[in-house]
């Protein structure tokens, strides 16, 4: 069996056809409903810090989180062997990352958390059903735009963080224009696909009979696009809210 998905790609034949221990879609669920607590239950820690000792108890553990997460990400992406240690390692960074987050929007816009959780689950049910009923043909072209656009917005993304250490902002993707909001309605979109793409990947590994540890890339996969698009639409309900 071909694929298009670069990771599967990279399997060997023998880990491809070894269906005595093989990648299903149920254990995926289940390793991502693991991943999603560890990420909520890391949230609820470094929220409770807030809570107790506000700003200045959560700014360097947030730190923590965004730079551990990153490291974790890049090695479970080019490792997925090692996806079953990093995965559980990359949630509860991210954790912290959006616990404080949250909290720190929540003091200034009061309700926009919850609204935040019910868009970004709204969206991942949306996206889900238009998988299942294949409303959407996931073609070469189409990975290639997503995955493209996906790359060209954390370019940007990184561009901007870049120019933050020397107090310098890329103001368009940050202020509350029209313009910005339609910047950050893009993004949206494009996370949204991205959980597509995580589809895909999903059920071609379990019909291949990819290794058993590709369920946690999976359910890391998942989560990763999970985490963007919360973030996302955190920042989108801001903005619309300083209009």
């Amino acid at each position: 069996m071909r694929s298009s998905n670069p990771v599967l790609k990279r399997l060997t034949k023998e880990e491809q056809i070894d269906f005595s221990y093989r990648m299903t879609v149920e254990g995926t669920i289940n390793k991502t409903f693991i991943l999603f607590m560890i990420v909520m239950g890391s949230a609820f820690v470094l929220w409770n810090r807030y809570l107790e000792g506000g700003v200045d108890a959560i700014g360097s553990w947030m730190w923590i989180g965004v730079i551990g997460g990153l490291i974790a990400a890049l090695i479970t992406s080019f490792a997925p062997r090692i996806a079953v240690v990093v995965a559980p390692v990359y949630a509860v960074f991210e954790g912290m990352v959006l616990g404080g987050l949250s909290a720190m929007y929540e003091q200034r816009y009061q309700g926009i958390t919850i609204q935040a959780v019910g868009f970004t689950f709204g969206v991942f049910l949306v996206m889900l059903m238009i998988y299942r009923f294949r409303l959407i043909h996931i073609t070469a072209p189409f990975r290639k735009m997503v995955v493209g656009a996906t790359l060209g917005i954390l370019l940007v993304y990184f561009v901007d963080l870049i120019m933050s250490f020397f107090g310098s902002q890329l103001t368009f993707i940050h202020n509350s224009s029209p313009l910005s909001i339609l910047i950050s309605l893009f993004v949206v979109g494009i996370a949204a696909f991205n959980f597509v793409l995580d589809f895909d990947m999903i059920e071609q590994g379990s019909k291949i009979g990819v290794p058993k540890y590709m369920e946690w890339y999976g359910a890391f996969s998942l989560i990763v696009t999970l985490v963007w698009l919360y973030v996302e639409i955190l920042d989108l309900l801001r903005k619309l809210k300083d209009r």
